[in-house]
């Protein structure tokens, strides 16, 4: 199948037209310019859209994706050759449903193409399904990598087999451990385990019968010792909460007594700190302080660097003023006076040159005297000798040689003059030729042009030292006027910097007193006030710490708990486990279902392990074929770089560089190694998994924007290559490729 010309309402294109070439067609574009588009449109108008496609969060369907964004309805048409003949297809709106009109007309005849839809006109003109197409000739923006599907995986199961393509052994394998995982995935799920847990605990409750009576009569003496123990530790933490609430009272009264010292002394500090500016601003009044110091030496490299441009300056001014030919004048003066100069020695001397040739003035007084003498013998037409007309001509002839001779004088002494014309013109400038003239007023021009760029820079250097000079001067104005209101005897660099490092030192003091007395305010809050402090109990000692009492306390009302939860557990347990006969009739009958089940489970294993073998042996019959023709295509890709690849059962790409022991996986490769490796796989199932007659068009949106110019060259050629047997559209938005492929025969278009 051949496109021959694509027109597409379709997203940002609106009535766009696209005519590819029989062979390699470069489509350039910049970004946002819808080359994607364009690969999109080809795959609708052959496959139509997804009919599950639906918007989701984050996902925008490709029926509302495309949209015109002309706001006019979504059409378009391909006029493509296939089995020999021009099919023109057509999709567009019908009634409220985007791309739901479809025709397919042979162009000669306009008549319906038999048998062709829109649901099958994909599979019909290519061979193969919308998976398979998509997974091998339509590569879209990062899309070269190879993904499985069960289509592809039944043209490769056909390819290896010559058999049918119905049948996918991933489909096949998938059921076989669908039905296995039923019965059992592991240890822990499935039925067979399912089963084996439940007949553990059918005889988990019976045995657990048992021993629930026992273990109910040891809770209820563990009952009673533990609470015991409870009353005789909470009289002891009573007596040690106690004397706890004295101490409390006294810590309180100290706390008080440091939150008012600190408060007075942090009072004290506040008003002498109110006059302060903030930290931020006295920070950053010592980087300006720093800053300037910058500044003041800035301005002493401008000043230090003015004699010098000023002597280049005057130097400049000196050599123009002292030129000997254009001193006085302008670069174009200069230049127009060159010009009158040069243009009238030129003309003299060419003039001299012309003016004299001795060889027509020779020939002058001969050819008048014949052009004489034959006028003579017309007139007269005697021929004898002595005729009349030999008196005419000897009569004339001496007027006619006495004029060529003043003529010849005349020229001679007209060309000496020319000659003494040039010479001086030549003499003024020293010059050799004419052309001397142009180029000293040309070196006229470039000494004028140096002395305006040395006052130039003369006049940057003097502007950028006043610059440098006010702002030194109003910065340090600046500084002096923020640390006055603190520090009014400043008046130097030296003081200013003083100032500003005792200020921050004073405000980090108070923020240190206004820390100190925050955390005494929080010590004194968290205190507890004691109104009443009440009197120890004498029956019981203060023994022991209270913190150990008090978590022993814990612990014991903790085990009171939980033997208290155990047996209340103990007792649901008991009336949850039911009657033990039932309990046994139970067991025979999961017995039974665990013994069927595990014949099954046998058999489907027996039947998945002989799967496998025959795949084993697929796998062996077509991975040479795969592999070899991805090689060759990755050694081209890559200059012979890499010479081997391959791809597994679960589409996993391997290269191998010549002489290492084994293949790689892609995810070891370089960035554009491994694309080169993904594009050579594409390439090689694109040969062998799809149909060889009527070659289905290859698709590639910008695979080689990774590409450096040497791999793009390579895999130019490679396409090329490629484009001998089937229709290739290289969607790109760099112009390298195009002056990669100039003079190849390749067609490029722009969008």
């Amino acid at each position: 199948m051949r496109i021959i010309e694509m027109t597409a309402t379709f997203g940002r294109l609106n009535k766009v037209v696209l005519r590819p070439g029989a062979g390699l067609t470069l489509i350039e574009a910049p970004n946002e310019s819808g080359k994607s588009t364009w690969a999109a449109f080809l795959r609708a108008m052959l496959y139509g859209f997804p009919t599950r496609d639906r918007n989701s969060a984050g996902y925008l369907a490709e029926k509302n994706r495309y949209q015109p964004w002309s706001g006019a309805a979504m059409e378009g048409s391909i006029r493509l050759e296939w089995k020999g003949r021009e099919v023109t297809l057509y999709r567009g709106p019908k009634g409220s449903v985007p791309w739901g009109a479809f025709s397919a007309l042979w162009s000669a005849t306009n008549e319906p193409v038999e048998g062709m839809t829109g649901e099958n006109c994909g599979e019909l003109l290519l061979g193969v399904s919308r998976e398979v197409f998509e997974r091998t000739a339509f590569v879209g923006q990062n899309g070269a990598f190879l993904s499985p599907s069960a289509d592809l995986e039944k043209r490769i199961a056909a390819l290896a087999t010559s058999g049918e393509e119905e049948v996918s052994f991933s489909q096949v394998e998938r059921r076989l451990k669908d039905w296995l995982n039923r019965r059992r995935v592991n240890s822990r799920v499935g039925l067979i385990p399912e089963l084996t847990e439940q007949l553990s605990h059918v005889d988990a409750a019976l045995e657990r019968q048992g021993a629930i009576l026992c273990q109910a009569q040891q809770s209820r003496q563990e009952s009673e010792a533990l609470d015991a123990r409870r009353l005789e530790l909470e009289a002891r933490l009573q007596a040690h909460a106690a004397s706890e609430k004295a101490q409390q009272a006294q810590r309180r009264r100290e706390a008080q007594a440091d939150y008012d010292a600190l408060s007075a002394q942090s009072e004290a500090q506040r008003r002498a700190v109110e006059v302060l500016p903030s930290a931020d601003i006295l920070r950053q009044a010592q980087g300006d302080l720093t800053y300037l110091n910058t500044l003041a030496a800035n301005e002493r490299l401008a000043e230090k660097a003015i004699p010098e441009a000023q002597e280049k300056a005057h130097a400049a001014e000196a050599a123009i003023q002292a030129d000997p030919y254009f001193a006085g004048m302008d670069p174009d003066q200069a230049a127009a006076q060159a010009q009158r100069d040069y243009d009238a020695a030129h003309q003299a001397g060419e003039k001299a040159r012309k003016v004299f040739r001795p060889g027509f003035l020779l020939s002058l007084p001969f050819l008048l005297t014949a052009i004489m003498a034959l006028y003579a013998y017309i007139a007269i037409g005697d021929t004898t000798p002595f005729a009349p007309w030999w008196g005419f001509l000897v009569l004339y002839a001496p007027w006619v040689w006495g004029g060529w001779g003043a003529a010849v004088l005349g020229l001679f002494l007209w060309q000496k003059k020319l000659k003494s014309d040039h010479s001086k013109l030549l003499q003024r400038y020293d010059a050799q030729a004419p052309e001397d003239i142009l180029s000293k007023a040309a070196a006229y021009r470039d000494k004028r042009a140096a002395a305006q760029e040395s006052q130039r820079e003369l006049q940057t250097i003097e502007r950028e030292r006043d610059k440098l000079s006010a702002q030194r001067e109003e910065l340090t104005e600046q500084l002096l006027s923020l640390v006055r209101p603190f520090a009014p005897d400043v008046t130097d660099l030296f003081g200013l910097s003083a100032a500003l490092s005792r200020a921050l030192q004073q405000g980090e003091n108070y923020r240190l007193l206004q820390a100190r007395t925050q955390a005494a305010e929080q010590l004194l809050a968290a205190l507890p006030q004691v109104d009443a402090v009440p009197a120890p109990l004498s029956s019981v000692p203060l023994q022991g710490d209270p913190d150990q009492l008090s978590g022993q306390l814990a612990a014991v009302r903790g085990e009171l708990r939980r033997v208290s939860d155990a047996a209340s557990r103990l007792r649901g347990e008991l009336n949850s486990l039911g009657d033990p006969a039932e309990l046994e009739a139970q067991r025979s009958s999961l017995l039974e279902e665990l013994e069927k089940r595990q014949g099954e489970y046998d058999a489907i294993s027996a039947a998945l392990d002989g799967l496998k073998a025959a795949d084993d042996a697929l796998r062996a019959r077509f991975s040479p074929a795969v592999n070899q023709k991805a090689g060759e295509y990755l050694s081209a890709l890559t200059g012979g770089r890499y010479g081997k690849a391959a791809l597994t059962r679960q589409f996993q790409a391997l290269a191998q560089e010549p002489g290492d022991v084994s293949l790689r996986q892609d995810l070891s490769l370089s960035a554009g190694a491994a694309q080169q490796l993904y594009l050579a796989l594409r390439l090689a199932m694109c040969e062998l998994a799809l149909p060889q007659t009527e070659p289905c068009p290859l698709v590639l949106d910008d695979v080689l924007d990774t590409f450096d110019d040497q791999r793009a060259k390579l895999a130019l050629n490679c396409l090329l290559d490629m484009a001998k047997n089937r229709q290739v559209l290289l969607f790109t938005c760099h112009s390298r490729e195009g002056e990669l492929l100039r003079g190849t025969g390749a067609a490029v278009a722009a969008l």
